[in-house]
């Protein structure tokens, strides 16, 4: 807890058996949840998930990690908490930022907080392949033209929300795919919330899940295909639920027959 809000630390997981434990034990005390949804990965990662103490759900089939977060804020949300940090169990971004990422929410500043990979330089030096690096900086440079903000990445996976954030956002009109990431930062704008970001350090390893580069290049366009219809809806060329108030957004209340709780 920080400034008296509850903080939950989800984690969206498929095959994260070797890494999870590493990233567990690093969560700081100020977390009051752990989360983990596991999308029917095919090692152990849920029942490793349980043995930690973890609350751990389970998708009936690989859904998408798109899908995965949706399960995962919808829980957290159940939970009560006021602040939600995401991390992915691989140990590719670091466990000890999540008090300070959480702390910016907290004060009120912030409604988002994405952890770069980009502002502390090191990306490259961490070990992100160079096409991936080049690809970032001409997709972040694109959207920052178009959505008249001026972030310094939008492709991380460390994530913090603030609850009313993720109440208002209509985050099941989103992909189950990756790019659903990015989608969830166009909606933010649209609807006015404040984004921050903190410099974070991040580690490509055998362990830490990539995706390959045929994956890279769908969720490019993917890239393009949000920046577009993001801007046609807001010259009023195409109507589009995800940026509609009205859209289908995710609550405590949803439950689907696709999950299983532990």
């Amino acid at each position: 807890m920080i400034n008296g809000k509850l903080i939950a630390v989800v984690l969206p997981a498929y095959n994260a058996e070797r890494t999870l434990e590493k990233t567990a034990r690093e969560l700081s005390d100020v977390v009051d949840f752990k989360i983990l949804v596991d999308d029917h990965s095919q090692d152990q990662t849920a029942a490793l998930s349980k043995r930690l103490g973890i609350k751990t759900y389970i998708h009936d089939a690989n859904y998408g990690y798109g899908r995965n977060q949706q399960t995962c804020y919808r829980e957290a949300l159940a939970t009560g908490a006021d602040i939600v940090v995401m991390l992915h169990p691989d140990y590719q971004y670091t466990p000890a930022l999540v008090p300070a990422m959480a702390a910016m929410i907290a004060s009120g500043v912030y409604d988002m907080v994405l952890g770069s990979r980009i502002l502390g330089g090191g990306a490259l030096s961490g070990g992100m392949p160079l096409y991936k690096y080049i690809a970032n900086r001409f997709l972040t440079a694109f959207q920052n033209l178009f959505f008249g903000v001026k972030l310094s990445e939008y492709h991380t996976g460390f994530r913090a929300f603030s609850r009313e954030l993720l109440q208002s956002l209509p985050l099941l009109e989103n992909s189950d795919d990756f790019v659903f990431d990015n989608q969830m930062i166009a909606q933010a704008v649209i609807f006015g919330f404040s984004i921050g970001e903190i410099s974070c350090p991040a580690k490509y390893c055998e362990e830490a899940s990539s995706i390959n580069f045929r994956r890279s290049v769908k969720y490019g366009f993917g890239v393009l295909a949000t920046t577009v219809g993001f801007v046609a809806h807001k010259m009023g060329v195409l109507h589009a639920q995800r940026y509609d108030s009205k859209g289908r957004k995710v609550t405590p209340k949803y439950y689907s027959d696709n999950v299983e709780g532990l």
